[in-house]
């Protein structure tokens, strides 16, 4: 004889408790996604692609939105710029809803020093909520002369 420990097992078994594919068919769509930058890892410069989902502009709302890289300092290395705009960072701007692109040249702020090899995070905040990655840049080191 076959005893369970969970007294109401079979219920489960009705309702699907537990059930990957009934977690997956209630799960609701997120609202933004970040998505992985190309090339990876990072060259000399790579593109950040993200979504905000028009459920976030309801009734004619265009969220703020802000998009930082950090070293593995927590420090802001640079603010990449829209791709589709006229190269304006993306620090606190308005945004439609839809598919973005984020351009970074692999540069600190100050445009004058590349970043170096190592561990990065790239941050997206819409309208006050925070979507974190991490992306790994590579150099090459130039042979020997």
């Amino acid at each position: 004889m076959v005893r369970f420990r969970w007294a109401g097992w079979w219920l489960g078994l009705m309702v699907g408790a537990g059930s990957p594919v009934a977690a997956q068919v209630l799960a609701p769509a997120p609202k933004v996604e970040l998505e992985d930058f190309y090339p990876n890892p990072l060259g000399p410069a790579t593109t950040i692609p993200f979504k905000i989902n028009p459920e976030v502009c309801v009734r004619g709302h265009q969220p703020v939105v802000s998009l930082r890289i950090f070293n593995s300092l927590v420090q802001v290395v640079a603010i990449p710029v829209l791709a589709s705009g006229n190269g304006q960072p993306i620090d606190f701007v308005r945004v439609p809803c839809g598919e973005h692109q984020a351009y970074w040249n692999g540069k600190y702020s100050d445009g004058k020093r590349e970043a170096g090899a190592g561990v990065y995070y790239y941050q997206l905040t819409v309208d006050g909520e925070r979507y974190t990655r991490k992306m790994v840049v590579l150099r090459r080191i130039p042979p020997p002369h």
